[in-house]
């Protein structure tokens, strides 16, 4: 092998922004949903500081039809003089040059977020065009970029009394992977944001789905901390405050019934996702005072629990937001302070301000303390139970459940174990698998649901301690991944309301007690066929509705001929004709009659009508259909037909939602589509009819089963649809937005009955598949 020389000329120098396209990451995380939202981000923030300087109280984001982001708001501007030694304006400077901006002294802003001074740069340099706008002076300035170079210089187009600063850009497709910014994500964030801001008003807007919010909290961290919370309160909000030391400190707690702990922690408003020395501080100081108040109050019964610091926060909820001068974060992505001296004073601070809660709200202390040690009996449960659990398995022949069949590999990284509902299906999956790689453990009915019970009562269920067992690597504080025996754990139920509970509460089991599991990627779920097709000596299985359909149209198709298209793009229409038809049966389960339905979708011209007029149009189409309104019912918000059809009576109800539910306008894009193809060769047929002509084709002579559970599979047919790698589809589990993600659990797995009933009533539409 050739040896190369290492020299001067191998060593690069990225001028300008160049490095910034080069290694992206480095400076927004990653070039995904993350790094793309991070853009924005580092735009707001900005604003934020100016906002936090006194000089802006209204910020506004607009994501637009073309694919941008807009940030606007009325602080001081970016300054447009000649800077002194750079002879460049100062805006063209902060736009196009790193480590450049008016955060690296104190004079500008006493604290910030972007402390860095790459925000705004970065985000020149990932997009493929940037517009900046500023208004100061009496002045409006703007200037244009592409991909961080100037296109044009700063120059004035107008005369203006306001100030403020505009950024639009688009993300460059050349760098970033995804270009669809998510509205979900970032009004979260936004409302974040108003929470830590309360003297800011922050307008978002999505012009591709005209989603406008507002947000403005003049509760501050109260109101934030009440709005997260999803169970009781067992205490009141504890809140505090300190300007000390150059650093403004604010806290804000309570107490709830659940099981968890919530701390959202921020610095200079940027969340600092793995914590660090404020959140630090705070644990350790509410810690003391919390057991301080124990040893004090305690009954001799109740301090012979040994209270930890895990104990004193089991359901707590708490936001702390510090606002320091020269944060030191791990990486630009700023996710953990590092300043040292922030822990001592937060500290204090907590430690003080409890400890004059305690004693002047009593009540309340006690609960709060009842609650560490009701926490701390169950951890030491939990510990006699996994005690328990091992030494009954020193006296038995193994250490594995005894339904376990495991696998022949030890190898984790090759091994598999797939939760099987049921015996029988589960005796079926122990036939039918590989056993050099495929363990099989059955669950018997539905497992306890975990969000509802303290880790000593979960460690009393068999099913769940076999699962515990066989994966090998613990559970609460002896966890630990590095002991995993299968690094693919396969949930198999079937596919039907029962198996999708069961997924359910396995998942939750997962998320709130071996979240690490999921979060690195050993989850999985199996997707069994729902449909079973044979013909002659052909067999085949397939996933659900629409496969089904698409494979009928494919063989269907070879028993015709058409005069004028080929084969393929007859095939393309009639997927398009049986996607539409699927949409519409959709569409029907919400608002009934499926003729009705296809008549609005397929005549635009109807949407302008008021409700009167479209009754009468909807009549005129009905006479056509052979059936007879009895009784109608309009009022300004809802036009209600009750129908006499050969089928029986139909109750129609068309109000303005059904022109703007999701399904109606994906139905009016695919008719588009269908209606702008050559349908000649129908000769006038209605397209259902001749769909259903081309599946009845395929259908003839052939057996089509529909399998309402695994156990109906016999082994070889579960292996080959379901366990073979070669042929097996599996989904991945995987954590994209963890705050979401808890928010769900807790409202629909969790004890609170109304918040999860008002759920269901105001998204009962928005409702794919239900099983009824």
């Amino acid at each position: 092998m050739e040896k190369k020389e290492y020299q001067a000329s191998n060593i690069k120098v990225l001028k300008g922004l160049e490095a910034v396209r080069k290694r992206p990451g480095m400076y927004i995380g990653d070039t995904n949903v993350g790094g793309l939202h991070h853009m924005i981000y580092e735009v707001v923030d900005n604003s934020i500081d100016e906002a936090m300087a006194g000089h802006c109280d209204c910020i506004r984001v607009t994501l637009t039809e073309e694919g941008s982001a807009i940030i606007e708001d009325n602080g001081r501007g970016i300054p447009v003089d000649i800077h002194p030694t750079e002879n460049l304006p100062a805006a063209t400077l902060v736009l196009t040059t790193l480590h450049a901006g008016g955060k690296f002294d104190q004079d500008t802003y006493k604290v910030s977020g972007g402390l860095h001074g790459v925000g705004v740069s970065v985000v020149n340099a990932l997009s493929k065009r940037l517009i900046m706008t500023i208004k100061k002076n009496g002045n409006i300035y703007r200037q244009e970029f592409a991909q961080g170079i100037p296109q044009s210089d700063l120059e004035i187009i107008g005369k203006t009394q306001e100030n403020g600063t505009t950024i639009e850009f688009f993300p460059d497709g050349d760098v970033m992977e995804v270009l669809e910014f998510d509205a979900q994500i970032l009004t979260r964030r936004f409302k974040e944001m108003a929470y830590l801001n309360r003297n800011i008003t922050l307008h978002f807007k999505d012009e591709r789905t005209q989603l406008e919010e507002h947000y403005h909290f003049d509760g501050g961290l109260n109101q934030f901390v009440q709005d997260i919370n999803h169970k009781t309160f067992i205490s009141s909000i504890i809140s505090f405050d300190s300007n000390e030391q150059e650093s403004e400190i604010e806290v804000a707690l309570a107490y709830n019934e659940s099981y968890d702990e919530k701390v959202l922690s921020f610095v200079n408003n940027i969340r600092t996702p793995d914590g660090g020395t404020h959140e630090a501080g705070f644990r350790a100081g509410l810690s003391r005072a919390i057991m301080n108040y124990i040893e004090a109050n305690a009954s001799a019964r109740e301090k012979d629990s040994k209270v930890t610091g895990d104990d004193v926060r089991e359901g707590l909820i708490a936001i702390i937001s510090v606002k320091i001068v020269d944060p030191q974060f791990e990486g630009q992505t700023k996710g953990k302070l590092g300043s040292s001296f922030v822990k001592p004073i937060v500290q204090k601070l907590t430690y003080d301000k409890l400890c004059k809660f305690f004693e002047e709200n009593p009540n309340e202390a006690k609960a709060i303390m009842q609650k560490a040690i009701m926490a701390a009996r169950g951890r030491e449960a939990a510990k006699k139970a996994r005690d328990l659990t091992r030494k009954k398995e020193n006296f038995s022949v193994g250490t594995l459940p005894g339904k376990l069949a495991d696998c022949q590999s030890k190898d984790p990284e090759r091994s598999e174990i797939y939760l099987v509902e049921g015996d029988s299906a589960g005796g079926s999956a122990k036939q039918g698998r590989d056993r050099a790689f495929q363990a099989i453990l059955p669950l018997r009915g539905k497992i306890l649901n975990v969000e509802k019970s303290r880790l000593d009562k979960i460690l009393k269920s068999d099913e769940i301690k076999n699962m515990i067992t066989a994966f090998g690597c613990g559970i609460g504080d002896e966890f630990n991944i590095e002991k995993l025996r299968y690094h693919k754990i396969i949930i198999m139920t079937d596919a039907d309301v029962d198996g999708s509970h069961i997924q359910t509460l396995l998942m939750t089991f997962f998320y709130r007690y071996l979240k690490p599991l999921v979060a690195n990627g050993h989850i999985y779920i199996a997707q069994p066929p729902l449909y079973r097709y044979e013909k002659g000596k052909k067999e085949i299985y397939l996933k659900n509705e629409r496969a089904l359909s698409e494979f009928l149209i494919e063989n269907g198709i070879e028993n015709f001929s058409f005069e004028g298209i080929g084969n393929q793009e007859l095939l393309e229409i009639l997927k398009f004709i049986s996607h539409y038809r699927s949409i519409l049966k959709e569409l029907e389960k919400r608002y009934s009659m499926i003729e009705v339905v296809r008549y609005l979708v397929e005549n635009e011209e109807l949407d302008a009508l008021d409700l009167e007029n479209l009754c009468v149009k909807i009549e005129s189409f009905l006479s056509t259909q052979e059936c007879n309104i009895l009784n109608k019912n309009i009022t300004q918000e809802r036009l209600t037909l009750y129908i006499q059809t050969k089928m029986g009576l139909v109750e129609l109800n068309i109000d303005d939602s059904l022109f703007v539910d999701n399904f109606f306008q994906e139905a009016r894009f695919i008719y588009q589509k269908i209606k702008d193809r050559e349908l000649s060769f129908l000769n006038d047929e209605d397209i259902f009819v001749f769909l259903e002509k081309i599946e009845e084709s395929a259908k003839k002579g052939a057996k089509i089963q529909r399998y309402k559970g695994l156990g109906e599979m016999n082994p070889d047919q579960l292996w080959e649809t379901t366990m073979t790698p070669a042929n097996r589809t599996l989904l991945r589990v995987r954590i994209d937005d963890d705050e979401n993600t808890d928010q769900i659990f807790t409202l629909f797995m969790g004890d609170e009955v109304e918040p999860r009933r008002l759920y269901i009533q105001e998204h009962a539409k928005d409702v794919k598949h239900l099983d009824v």
